[in-house]
């Protein structure tokens, strides 16, 4: 295995992603972070002549009762006069939430 992902590079990664990894669990990532990006590697250079490209993953057929997909059609949105009364805090024009991200 060719390392390409280092403790530097998990470390950022982390930061960015806001989480918080011991010490101990920093090889462990390192390690799966290579051995996906190996793996990737490895699917890169299977020959696909000839294969369609891949337009849904899942079958429509079924989904929901109907094998048709609704209509992109712009529908009116909910009534700000209607909704705002009942946010637990607003400013009258958008709903006020609580931060939920310290940095």
């Amino acid at each position: 295995m060719t390392a390409k992902v280092t403790v530097e590079v998990v470390n950022r990664v982390a930061e960015l992603a806001h989480l918080e990894l011991t010490a101990e669990e920093i090889p462990g990532m390192v390690g799966d972070l290579n051995a996906i990006l190996d793996y990737v590697a490895e699917l890169n250079e299977l020959d696909t002549t000839g294969v369609a490209p891949l337009v849904q993953i899942s079958e429509l057929a079924g989904a929901g009762g109907s094998a048709e997909v609704r209509a992109d059609a712009i529908v009116p949105s909910l009534d700000r006069a209607a909704v705002m009364p009942e946010a637990p805090e607003s400013d009258g024009r958008f709903f006020k939430v609580p931060k939920v991200i310290e940095r």
